[in-house]
């Protein structure tokens, strides 16, 4: 079974389990939803995540989310008075971005080329684009890949764009690795000055952390700005890179993802299952 097979299993149980939370569900019974027999389920979850179903419905009871929420002032804090992240960021990867000009934004990439791929990753299939100097796209895909690559197309209407099969396969094998490794990305920002500052605060929120849409608008010195934070951060075109997934609800709900929320939700108990439980 390929681990888009898996990611389309586990992310059909994270969103049983989600529906019924209330009510607690068995393993058998969620292995019975998504066609699974509960050792396959069982097995595969747990591989996928790091914790079982089980651990996975007592996440759903918001304790961790609460939690990371309560801890982020001080941690979000300390990483945007730093400047600096933790040398585990995104698996020892080191991101370094540069802001696209305006009249390079306005030209809609007039002699810019552009590679783009598919590659399998542990949330599905993504459509990665890059330029000469970085990664410029990354959207997860759910059976709408040609939409996606129209998306990122009328992003770059003047570019050349040609697709790179084997490229965006060592790009994901990079974001996504099986083992840790240290390694350097270059990320091509594309928005106004104040998203590309709402971005740059997202890189500084560490996996397994989760902060509010008001912790982030007050960590960047814009109380009062929640609404447009929020829609800065919905307007990310680089998923998972720059993690617009980390911010959630202040009421420790996970909310909406442009990708889809059970995405999202997959998102945070892959990322917390290694930074905050044991797995079991």
């Amino acid at each position: 079974m390929s681990s888009q097979q898996h990611y389309d299993t586990v992310a059909r149980a994270i969103e049983y389990i989600h529906s019924r939370a209330r009510h607690q569900p068995t393993l058998a019974e969620v292995a019975d939803a998504v066609g699974s027999s509960e050792s396959h389920l069982q097995r595969i979850f747990s591989a996928w995540a790091g914790i079982s179903p089980k651990r996975f419905l007592q996440y759903l009871t918001k304790e961790y989310a609460l939690q990371a929420l309560h801890n982020a002032d001080d941690l979000l804090s300390v990483s945007l008075d730093s400047g600096l992240s933790s040398p585990g960021r995104l698996h020892d990867l080191m991101i370094s971005c540069e802001a696209m000009t305006p009249g390079e934004i306005k030209s809609g990439g007039a002699g810019v080329q552009i590679g783009y791929g598919y590659t399998d990753t542990p949330f599905g299939i993504a459509l990665i684009g890059w330029t000469d100097r970085g990664i410029c796209y990354l959207a997860f895909c759910s059976g709408d890949e040609v939409q996606r690559l129209d998306e990122m197309k009328s992003q770059w209407c003047s570019a050349k764009i040609e697709e790179d099969s084997n490229q965006a396969a060592q790009y994901g094998a990079q974001i996504f690795p099986t083992t840790p490794t240290p390694g350097k990305l270059h990320l091509v920002l594309r928005g106004t000055n104040f998203q590309i500052k709402v971005w740059e605060a997202l890189l500084k929120v560490e996996p397994g952390q989760l902060v509010s849409y008001g912790q982030l608008a007050q960590q960047l010195g814009m109380p009062n700005a929640q609404r447009a934070v929020g829609t800065a951060v919905a307007k990310n075109n680089i998923g998972f890179l720059i993690p617009c997934h980390r911010v959630i609800k202040g009421t420790g709900e996970s909310g909406n993802y442009r990708w889809g929320s059970t995405r999202k939700q997959a998102m945070h108990v892959w990322e917390g299952s290694c930074h905050r439980f044991d797995n079991g």
